[in-house]
């Protein structure tokens, strides 16, 4: 929703730059910066390339991590982690288990418990309007770790 607010709000800008018939003067001004001797860029083809460059950021978000997550939990001991991968990326699809163990570890140690169980595992692919993404689900439990004291066995 908001990439899409961006690229109206780009090509209106855009649309501005350049007026057929009318008098009034432009939005961003028929200016050339010159770069070298013989190179020189407009101020409009910096406007558009700042628009563009914007959009694909606001798309992509190279900043913003792989995966979401979403932690339910089922009861005391036991959790369900839904994961979904972001739609643009440039790696991380085999991270999804990674990702489900390194949760697991923190709640186990968050919680004082000793070791934790996978119960359920699933991959799979969401396909949307816009795009497809991968999705991961899994759920856990965490368990105390079985005493080892000598006088318990007796």
């Amino acid at each position: 929703m908001r990439s899409a607010v961006l690229l109206i709000a780009g090509v209106l800008v855009l649309s501005g730059c350049s007026s057929s018939g009318s008098s009034a003067s432009p939005l961003i001004p028929d200016k050339v910066i010159q770069l070298t001797a013989k190179n020189s860029i407009s101020l409009s083809r910096l406007a558009t390339a700042a628009v563009v460059v914007a959009a694909i950021y606001v798309v992509y978000d190279p900043l913003a991590p792989n995966w979401e997550i979403e932690e339910a939990r089922l009861n005391d001991t036991t959790y369900r982690l839904s994961m979904k991968m972001k739609r643009y990326h440039t790696g991380g699809s085999g991270e999804s288990i990674q990702l489900l163990k390194r949760r697991a570890s923190q709640l186990q140690y968050e919680q004082g418990f000793g070791s934790y169980q996978i119960l359920e595992y699933t991959e799979g692919i969401d396909s949307q309007t816009i795009g497809a993404r991968r999705v991961a689900e899994g759920v856990i439990r965490l368990v105390q770790q079985p005493q080892a004291d000598s006088f318990l066995q007796n």
